[in-house]
């Protein structure tokens, strides 16, 4: 098949969201498809380039000229509306190289919208956070999590996020393209229960499949890490926090939770320093910034544990997988994707969101027990399996064919057979 993936951003940015569209790219490219990336451009990175079998092509728009709407330069967001030079060029794109396919992955699906009825194409929409129903994308109001949306709650948290006038302009506009886009998707993916629950869909007529990011097969392989640079690491027998260094990820409150522990080994924190991380650090925590993944699974090879302690609601990360392929257990937030990753008291434990004391206790438990730190330890490994490509991307392929045309399907159907050594008429 010929897919097309819609995502607002691709490497050098990297994020869990860019990296699951990354790995899904080159899963498909490696399984026989033509994947071609639309994405915005990136001074790293040609206009039109291809990596591991994908086809990357930069699509600039409009909006993205004008840098003062965008706090982050490297992160200039598609707009909850249609895009009209961004539009365009996915008309073209879409007209001349005629994909079975359009998986859209964040808001660059507003600019494919008024598309969608001019080019007979399949159409999945996959949900990595609350952006279907959240102009925020977070769903958290003042702190809380939000019970829903609603016309005064969504242009009052708007603005607050965003500033009045880009704040109103996006929640007016967000509302508008969310129910075009709920009825134009012949199928969303969900990325955890939680994410249906807070989209809406679950319990709905909305057709969507519960289907999780996933890693590489070989991480966790014997020997494929250790020759990594880890200059800056302290040594092994550390502590671990992979993410933005942020409140919304609860820095903060792990950040109280360390200092609470007697005589703790070392805390280190990996990745994007925001505006709101801590300016004061308790001695023995280093915050490295950004690491590229190969040093990210370095540091998860030399780590006793890892702490994911977000505070918002949390999709699917996909640190927590990838602990669990490098033999390593968390402690983690009793909170929306989190709690269908890990099996609290088994492969890690949960404590409530926000709540330093108890991942204190939690930190505590696992520092001086370590017979239990590898017992959990060795039952993530175990669960690693089920976040593998090898057991996600069929699942993905097969929603592919649901959606595009009945020729293309027949013909997946075929091929399928034939690599389990038959044929369609057996």
């Amino acid at each position: 098949m010929r897919i097309l993936m819609l995502a607002q951003f691709y490497p050098p940015v990297v994020g869990g969201e860019e990296r699951h569209v990354l790995s899904l790219s080159e899963a498909l490219a490696a399984r026989g498809h033509d994947v071609m990336v639309a994405t915005m451009p990136h001074p790293q990175r040609p206009a039109h380039v291809v990596v591991r079998g994908v086809t990357i092509r930069s699509i600039p728009g409009a909006l993205q000229r004008a840098t003062p709407l965008f706090r982050e330069q490297e992160r200039p967001h598609a707009p909850p509306f249609p895009d009209p030079e961004l539009t365009a060029r996915l008309h073209l794109l879409i007209r001349d190289w005629k994909p079975h396919v359009v998986h859209a992955h964040n808001w660059l699906v507003h600019s494919f919208l008024p598309l969608r009825l001019r080019h007979r194409v399949g159409f999945v929409s996959t949900l990595h956070d609350c952006s279907l129903a959240c102009a925020i994308k977070v769903m958290t109001r003042d702190g809380q999590h939000c019970e829903g949306p609603a016309p005064g709650r969504c242009l009052s948290c708007a603005g607050s996020h965003y500033g009045v006038m880009k704040g109103a302009v996006t929640a007016v506009a967000h509302a508008a393209f969310t129910r075009l886009h709920r009825r134009a998707a012949d199928r969303f993916i969900v990325v955890s229960k939680a994410v249906a629950e807070w989209s809406g869909l679950a319990g709905g007529k909305i057709p969507y499949e519960v289907i999780s990011t996933f890693i590489a097969d070989d991480i966790g392989a014997p020997g494929a890490h250790e020759a990594c640079a880890a200059d800056d690491l302290p040594p092994d027998g550390y502590l671990l926090f992979i993410g933005d260094v942020s409140r919304s990820k609860g820095v903060h409150v792990l950040i109280d939770a360390y200092a609470r522990l007697d005589n703790p080994p070392p805390l280190v924190l990996i990745g994007r320093r925001c505006a709101d991380a801590p300016d004061r650090l308790p001695d023995n925590v280093r915050i490295l910034g950004s690491r590229d993944h190969a040093a990210v699974l370095r540091a998860w090879s030399g780590c006793l544990f890892g702490l994911v302690p977000s505070v918002v609601r949390d999709a699917c990360p996909t640190v927590v997988m990838e602990a669990a392929a490098m033999g390593k257990t968390v402690v983690a937030s009793r909170n929306g994707g989190l709690r269908e990753l890990i099996d609290d008291g088994v492969t890690g434990l949960l404590t409530p969101p926000g709540d330093a004391a108890a991942l204190a206790v939690a930190m505590r438990a696992l520092l001086v027990d370590p017979a239990r730190r590898d017992r959990l330890a060795r039952a993530a490994l175990a669960k690693a399996d089920s976040f593998r490509a090898r057991s996600v991307v069929p699942k993905i392929e097969a929603l592919y064919r649901a959606v595009a045309s009945p020729e293309v399907a027949a013909d997946g159907a075929r091929h399928e057979l034939e690599g389990d050594g038959l044929t369609a008429s057996q």
